[in-house]
């Protein structure tokens, strides 16, 4: 149960100090979800009950859901953004000034 507990607290804390960057945003959440599904996962197994292990197999489903739609609105938002052709010369300039110089 303490194991959970510091898995939450460590996705709580990434949470708040990544807030600049979605991926790890997502990561976060996904730790302090698994948390929570370890937690029913234990509460389950020392109650002798079959219901928190269906439980904690829909918590790791919505969380594998959550994860592909907010990759899926990050991958939406970078196509959509006007710098991308900039970003994209400049990785293009660089991979073939490092290939002319050799």
């Amino acid at each position: 149960m303490n194991l959970s507990l510091f898995l939450f607290l460590i996705g709580i804390l990434g949470f708040i100090l990544n807030r600049k960057n979605i991926i790890l945003m997502i990561i976060a959440i996904e730790i302090m979800l698994l948390a929570v599904t370890l937690l029913v996962l234990i509460s389950s197994f020392s109650f002798d009950d079959g219901i928190g292990q269906t439980f904690s197999i829909f918590i790791i489903s919505i969380a594998g859901a959550e994860s592909v739609i907010g990759l899926s609105i990050l991958v939406a938002f970078y196509r959509s953004t006007p710098f991308q052709v900039i970003i994209d010369s400049l990785v293009d300039y660089y991979l073939f000034s490092n290939i002319e110089k050799k």
